[in-house]
C-alpha cells in the first residue's frame, strides 16, 4: 500500500508539474502581449498625453509595462522551478506572481476610474491647454499633439478613426487662444491645422468650406479615442490577472506535493 501511495503522489507530482510548465510557456505569451500594448500606448500615441491634466493614462501604461516585463522573467522562473523541484523557487515564483496579479489590478482599476472621469477632465481643461499653451515656449509638445489631432486620421485597425476637428468645443475657442492674438500668428483665426488643405496662412479664414467645423469638436474625438484605449488597457489587466489566479493555484498544489514526498 505504502509503494502505491508513493507511486499515486509521483504521478501527480508529475502531472502538476507538466501542467504548470505549459501554464508558464502562456503565461510568457500573455506577458509579452502585457508589455506590448503599454508600450503600443506610450510610443504611438504619447503627443496625446501632454494634452491630458491627470497622469492616470500615461500610469496604467507604464504599470501594463512593468507588470508585463516581470510576467516575462517569472514565467523562466516558473519554469525553472517546476522542473528543478525547489521549493524556494516555487516560493519566489508564487511571490512574484501575487505581486503582478495586484499590479495588474490596479492598472484595471484605474483604467476604469479614469474612463469614469475622463469628459469631465477634457471639458475642464482641453481648451485652456490649447489656447494658453499653443505655440508658446516650452510647450512644443503640446502645439505638436494639438496639430496632430486637428489633422490626423488613426490608423491602427482596432482604432480607425477620423479626428479632423477644431478647437476643443468648436473653432471658435480660438479666438481665446494667446497665439492667435499675437502679431505671430500672421492674421490667422485659427491655426493652420484646422484646415482641409493644409497649406501656409490657410487658417486666416474659418468658413465651413475651408476649415473642419465638427459638431464637439476635439473633446469628443478625443475622449472616444482615449476610451478605447482604456478599455483594452482595462480588459489586458484584469483578463491577465484572472489567468494568474490559475497559476497560483497550480504552484500551491506542486509546493504542497513536493512538501509530500520530501517528508
Amino acid at each position: 500500500m505504502g509503494e502505491f501511495n508513493e507511486k499515486k503522489t509521483t504521478c501527480g507530482t508529475v502531472c502538476l508539474k507538466y501542467l504548470l510548465f505549459t501554464y508558464n510557456c502562456c503565461f510568457w505569451l500573455a506577458g509579452l502581449a502585457v508589455m506590448a500594448v503599454g508600450i503600443w500606448t506610450l510610443a504611438l500615441k504619447s503627443d496625446y498625453i501632454s494634452l491630458l491634466a491627470s497622469g492616470t493614462y500615461l500610469a496604467t501604461a507604464y504599470i501594463l509595462v512593468v507588470a508585463g516585463t516581470v510576467v516575462m522573467v517569472t514565467g523562466v522562473l516558473g519554469c525553472c522551478a517546476t522542473f528543478k523541484e525547489r521549493r524556494n523557487l516555487l516560493r519566489l515564483y508564487f511571490i512574484l506572481l501575487l505581486i503582478i496579479f495586484l499590479l495588474e489590478i490596479i492598472a484595471g482599476i484605474l483604467a476604469y476610474a479614469y474612463y469614469q472621469q475622463l469628459n469631465t477632465e477634457l471639458k475642464e481643461n482641453l481648451k485652456d491647454t490649447m489656447t494658453k499653451r499653443y505655440h508658446q515656449p516650452g510647450h512644443e509638445a503640446v502645439t505638436s499633439a494639438v496639430d496632430q489631432l486637428q489633422q490626423e486620421v488613426s490608423t491602427p485597425a482596432l482604432f480607425l478613426m477620423q479626428f479632423h476637428c477644431c478647437g476643443s468645443n468648436n473653432s471658435q475657442d480660438w479666438r481665446d487662444s494667446e497665439w492667435i492674438r499675437s502679431q505671430e500668428a500672421g492674421g490667422r483665426v485659427v491655426p493652420d491645422s484646422c484646415c482641409k488643405t493644409v497649406v501656409a496662412l490657410c487658417g486666416q479664414r474659418d468658413h465651413a468650406s475651408n476649415i473642419y467645423k465638427v459638431e464637439g469638436g476635439c473633446i469628443t474625438k478625443l475622449e472616444t479615442f482615449i476610451q478605447e484605449h482604456l478599455r483594452v488597457i482595462g480588459a489586458v489587466g484584469i483578463g491577465i490577472a484572472c489567468v494568474q489566479v490559475f497559476g497560483m493555484i497550480f504552484t500551491c498544489c506542486l509546493y504542497r506535493s513536493l512538501k509530500l514526498e520530501h517528508y
